[in-house]
């Protein structure tokens, strides 16, 4: 019975990892991957697009505002001055009249370095913990809770293990 519970506690564990792995997956597949994709193009028109669909994205789904904190406020987690810069972005992008390659050039570096972060290695700017917002506080309880889950769960599998191996012990020294 003690197994059963050892599992079920692991099995629940998973299950907490694996939909946090599939927000980050889908986070991935509408606004970062999107933002890496408008700071790799080669032109106004293609960055726009790709922009474009992001700042759709976050409208639609309400996040245009707010931190992704669950304790305090911090600069790197707050939404709204994101996605303002990514608005003024797009705006740039698409009032860009000039026919001057340098200009281009220039407008398109400018996006890059909006977009992406540069230290030991080039990452998509986007605060910390977007892809589980507004739940963060739910989700650091439930990741929380997956962790403890999955301890107890091998402590209790481990436990009874042990208690099994020790019974087998005593009776192969009574026979």
């Amino acid at each position: 019975m003690k197994n059963i519970i050892g599992i079920a506690l692991i099995l629940a564990s998973f299950v907490i990892f694996g939909v946090r792995i599939s927000k980050k997956v889908q986070f991935k597949q509408n606004v970062s991957g999107y933002l890496k994709r408008a700071a790799d193009a080669n032109t106004i028109a293609l960055a726009n697009d790709e922009l474009t669909k992001v700042i759709d994205y976050l409208e639609a789904n309400n996040i245009t505002s707010g931190y992704t904190s669950m304790l305090w406020e911090t600069p790197n987690e707050d939404i709204g001055f994101w996605y303002k810069n990514l608005k003024a972005s797009q705006l740039e992008l698409q009032n860009l009249k000039s026919n001057s390659a340098l200009e281009r050039t220039n407008v398109l570096i400018n996006l890059r370095e909006t977009l992406l972060d540069t230290g030991e290695r080039t990452r998509v700017t986007v605060p910390k913990g977007l892809a589980v917002y507004p739940k963060n506080g739910l989700w650091g309880i439930l990741i929380l809770t997956a962790l403890l889950s999955l301890i107890v769960g091998f402590i209790i599998i481990a436990i009874e293990a042990e208690k099994r191996g020790k019974k087998k012990k005593e009776a192969a020294l009574k026979s």
